[in-house]
């Protein structure tokens, strides 16, 4: 057995051999499969019936136990430390056909290797020291990336630029948690912590740190989780138009006649890098059609879990009664009255008497107003369009972050009002044990578990 010198004394690595396909299901040109452990090099000797050589691709026939061919294809040996996991491990590179793929892992199964558990691999890179939790994390993003802003942020978080950042704000907090500790051990020295104004500045400049670190990670989330956006209204208002308009394809039906619409229909379109599930729904309408009262029916479904729903009015028709009825439930923070059709009318345009609900003007039909829509659709998310060192974080990062935020708080507020060197030593501990879950010193196997457990088979 192996401790990781991060993870905790209770936290171990399995020294058993395990195997996965490491590429997508499916037909390909290319198929991987990935063997990690301490008999790889001895499973690729079994296989190819030659010696294997460090990071050097060699072309080999991979053989069955009674020396009939699988398959000829690329081997990849990387000794232990220099790998992926920090074991040795082996690939191989096939033809991508399942059955073939499928022969060579029964090959290697039959030679005692173990299959892989999901995310296994990335949990033993972790365990092994290559990567901290955050970059562990990370990589499943990276691979789940739905718009290149976010595929870059994951990058940054992998490369370990977030992990840095908040190991620079730790370093801050215990230096100044050791020069308090200081103080208290040595009163001799009478510091007066009110009056070191070294000790406020740190105090001020941990606080900003974690502020602009928040902000980053905040849009991180919002990067990696996307946003669901939901178009509801009344039948004939223009929802299924205005969907396409959005979503820049033909992808709901549109015709003249009320009620076209019965179920929901959704993309994912990339706003500025923020992705966003767009779902088009029934009419909002009293019918006896069942069917269509099914279609209402999910149509309030998706209403109320959505993030942001975008409820639109024909502007030639105007508002009606139904309309007040359905806008008026609805949390003014999240819903944008959409007045569409605005390329038909010639007057002053229509409002809603309402003075909480966001209201905007297009034309689904001309395109008018629809960038205002990708605007308001990210500043009601809180989302800002900056590429450049946004971090693709976690909401359990973000969690750590506004704790160890609070704890630094209370440290400047028991030494600024209370003098009391203890209470701020403590509550900078506390602190430090809040972003430290982030990089990973878990103790805990049923957090990793749930960490691991989102991974694809084969990372």
């Amino acid at each position: 057995m192996v401790h990781h010198p991060k993870a905790g004394s209770d936290l171990i690595v399995e020294t058993d051999t395990i195997a996965a396909i490491s590429t997508p299901a499916g037909i390909g040109g290319i198929g991987v499969i990935r063997v990690s452990g301490s008999k790889a090099s001895e499973l690729a000797h079994a296989i190819t019936g030659k010696t294997v050589i460090a990071r050097q691709a060699m072309f080999r026939s991979f053989l069955n136990g009674n020396g009939s061919l699988i398959d000829k294809g690329i081997v990849l040996f990387f000794p232990a430390p220099g790998s992926y996991t920090g074991e040795d491990v082996c690939e191989f590179h096939s033809h991508g056909s399942p059955v073939v793929l499928n022969l060579l892992l029964s090959r290697l199964q039959e030679l005692g290797v173990r299959l892989a558990e999901p995310g296994e691999y990335t949990r033993r890179a972790f365990l092994n020291g290559k990567l901290d939790l955050a970059q562990a994390e990370a990589v499943v993003d990276l691979i789940n990336s739905s718009t290149a802003v976010a595929a870059q942020s994951a990058m940054r978080s992998l490369s370990g630029e977030f992990s840095e950042r908040a190991h620079q704000i730790v370093e801050k907090i215990v230096n100044l948690r050791i020069f308090i500790e200081a103080a208290i051990d040595f009163p001799e020295e009478e510091i007066d912590f009110l009056a070191n104004s070294e000790i406020a500045l740190t105090m001020k400049q941990i606080r900003q740190d974690l502020t602009e670190l928040i902000d980053q990670s905040t849009a991180g989330c919002l990067l990696r989780e996307g946003i669901t956006v939901v178009i509801a209204g009344r039948p004939n208002a223009g929802k299924s138009s205005l969907f396409n308009r959005l979503a820049l394809q033909d992808r709901a039906i549109v015709t003249p006649h009320p009620g076209t619409t019965r179920d929901t229909v959704d993309v994912t379109i990339d706003v500025s890098g923020l992705a966003v599930r767009l779902i088009d729904t029934a009419g909002l309408r009293e019918i006896s059609d069942e069917i269509e009262q099914e279609g209402i029916s999910r149509t309030r479904q998706a209403v109320k879990s959505a993030d942001i729903v975008l409820y639109v009015i024909d502007s030639e028709q105007g508002v009606c009664d139904e309309d007040v009825q359905e806008i008026e439930v609805l949390d003014p923070a999240r819903c944008v009255i959409v007045w569409n059709k605005t390329d038909l009318i010639e007057e002053t345009r229509p409002a809603l008497a309402s003075e909480t609900h966001s209201q905007t003007y297009v034309s689904a039909l001309t395109g008018l107003g629809i960038e205002k829509i990708y605007k308001i659709l990210q500043r009601i998310a809180g989302y800002e369009v900056n590429e450049e060192g946004l971090f693709l974080a976690r909401r359990r990062h973000l969690s750590a972050m506004k704790r160890a935020s609070e704890f630094v708080a209370r440290a400047q507020d028991a030494l600024e009002r209370q003098s009391a060197g203890e209470l701020a030593a403590q509550d900078l501990w506390d602190a430090m044990k809040s972003l430290d879950q982030i990089m990973g010193t878990p103790s805990s196997d049923e957090l990793l578990g749930e960490i691991f457990a989102n991974f694809c088979i084969g990372k």
